[in-house]
């Protein structure tokens, strides 16, 4: 009896064992550390069985390990025996799970989670949220660039989760959100406070090139570099530093994006109220050069004030040249004031009108009929070009080049570089215009002529017989006397009754020193004998016949 008994008791206690629900497989349970030895700590997790966990999984990145013999934790159980007879549990993944749960309830709420960086992998950085791992891209760890990430390692900080993935273990976090909330809160309250036109200081945190980044306590503003000074600026850095405590004045205020716009000029004296009472049109003034473009110079006369110096301003002679072949930058130079618009400040600027114009002192110094020697610069189809003193041309036309030549003959005999002389015929100064004449230096007609004059009687001596007349020489000096004026009569004017060599008197009636002509006439001579012989000797209205007075004439002559 008493046998069956304990049999029935021990048959009680096994199915009450077999009953008993055993921890799953991947699951998290509580365990008590038993023993702390080799870097690991013993953890009773009931159920008759004990596992081992690495100390380090009881620490914090950066931190010691915190755990002492009696503790009681949660741990992940992965297998219920191993090898060794033990269970497989891990404080890692109890904390991973646990972490998760937290993590996804955060992510579903757009909560902020701690956590801290301890690592660097590509890309960016490692973060523990207190077991679970997530990746912080390089670009979500700051609101700039970060060089050096050193300071933030091992710290505990808030970052919002931006993705979560249970399933395949990935956590993506941002750092820069969290600062961008924080900074808007800042700015806005920041703003709250500011009025445009308003002085503030503020210190230098960042430098571009198109202007500088200015600290007002928690929110930036853009220094443009227009804004800086009245001057031109080349580069920010010309006037603020990084780190440098400045004062500007608040310019505008973005309310939708607070965006802020500050200028440091705006806090000085404008230099344009004093300009047209300081610069009067036509008075000169010193001044640097401080840009050249393609159309001009920009000349600065003072701090803040500049003006143009347009190309066409910049000298007298040098006309289709890069302005930077005449000036170059922070070259000293003397300039006309020639206009003013204070609405738009805007001066233009002389550079030419500080010189006197050398068309001007060129025809001060050589008056029509000079004589000046130069070198053949250019040969076009109409004439030279012959440069003269302060880089002025004059110009030979063709019709002046050679009395005896056509002109389009006359111009192959010159090179450029030729060095000639030439006697100034005209200066026109309002249209910068000389004109000079090569064979005006041959005087030879002047002196053959001389003496000779309207109504003189010459002989001549025929050299060509022509349809048109005869062609004549005086003394080396050609003329051609027209068929019209070969005779009074006219069955007499005939070019044909003359013969190469025969000697002719003629009467003069005309002396062109210009064109080098004499204009002669047969005609003319005879017209102005008979009317000699007329008064002389008797008038027609007496009866007497021109022939009878022609007679007479010649017999008082044989007297």
């Amino acid at each position: 009896m008493c046998a069956k008994a304990t049999m029935e008791e021990f048959e009680a206690l096994l199915s009450e064992s077999f009953e008993m629900d055993t921890p799953d497989e991947g699951s998290v349970v509580k365990g008590k550390v038993i023993a702390i030895e080799a870097g690991q700590a013993i953890i009773d997790v009931g159920y008759k069985m004990e596992g081992r966990v690495e100390l380090k999984e009881f620490a914090n990145p950066g931190e010691a390990p915190e755990i002492a013999v009696g503790d009681e934790v949660e741990v992940f159980l992965d297998r219920v025996e191993n090898a060794r007879g033990e269970a497989s549990i891990s404080r890692d993944k109890a904390r991973r799970e646990a972490a998760w749960d937290k993590l996804e309830k955060a992510y579903a709420d757009e909560t902020k989670v701690e956590g801290a960086i301890f690592g660097r992998v590509k890309g960016g950085f490692t973060v523990d949220l207190g077991g679970a791992v997530a990746f912080l891209p390089g670009s979500q760890v700051d609101v700039r660039p970060v060089r050096d990430a050193g300071p933030l390692m091992g710290l505990k900080q808030p970052f919002q989760i931006l993705k979560m993935d249970r399933r395949r273990g990935n956590i993506v976090v941002s750092r820069r959100a969290i600062l961008e909330e924080s900074r808007a809160e800042q700015r806005a309250e920041v703003i709250a406070n500011i009025t445009e036109g308003d002085a503030v200081d503020g210190v230098v945190k960042n430098i571009t090139e198109y202007g500088a980044f200015v600290d007002l306590g928690g929110v930036d503003g853009l220094l443009h570099v227009t804004d800086m000074a009245w001057r031109r600026v080349n580069h920010p850095s010309e006037i603020v530093q990084i780190g440098e405590t400045v004062k500007v004045q608040i310019i505008k205020i973005n309310k939708d994006t607070h965006r802020i716009s500050l200028g440091m000029k705006q806090l000085q004296d404008d230099p344009w109220d004093a300009v047209e009472a300081k610069y009067a049109l036509g008075t000169t003034h010193q001044g640097r050069v401080t840009n050249i473009t393609d159309y001009g110079a920009f000349v600065e006369l003072e701090a803040g004030v500049e003006g143009l110096v347009h190309v066409s301003e910049m000298s007298w002679t040098k006309k289709n040249v890069h302005p930077g072949k005449i000036v170059s930058t922070s070259q000293e130079v003397e300039v006309m004031v020639l206009e003013i618009d204070s609405a738009k400040r805007r001066v233009s600027l002389g550079l030419k009108q500080t010189q006197r114009n050398p068309w001007e002192v060129f025809a001060e110094t050589h008056p029509v009929g000079t004589n000046v020697e130069g070198e053949v610069k250019n040969i076009t189809e109409f004439g030279l070009f012959i440069g003269l003193e302060n880089d002025i041309d004059g110009m030979v036309h063709l019709s002046d080049l050679s009395w005896d030549q056509r002109g389009e003959d006359a111009i192959q005999d010159f090179r450029k570089g030729d060095t000639v002389q030439a006697v100034v015929t005209e200066v026109d100064v309002e249209k910068e215009r000389i004109s000079l004449s090569v064979k005006a230096l041959d005087d030879s007609f002047t002196e053959v002529v001389d003496g000779v004059k309207r109504g003189s009687i010459i002989t001549v001596v025929v050299t060509s017989i022509e349809d048109g007349g005869v062609e004549v020489e005086y003394e080396g000096m050609k003329s051609f006397i027209r068929r019209s004026d070969l005779s009074r009569d006219r069955a007499e004017q005939r070019p044909d009754r003359f013969a190469v060599g025969d000697k002719v008197d003629v009467r003069v009636t005309n002396v062109d020193a210009k064109t080098r002509r004499l204009g002669l006439s047969i005609k003319a001579r005879e017209i102005a004998e008979e009317k000699e012989a007329v008064e002389q000797y008797g008038s027609s209205d007496s009866g007497a016949s021109l022939g009878d007075i022609l007679g007479a004439a010649l017999k008082g002559d044989d007297k």
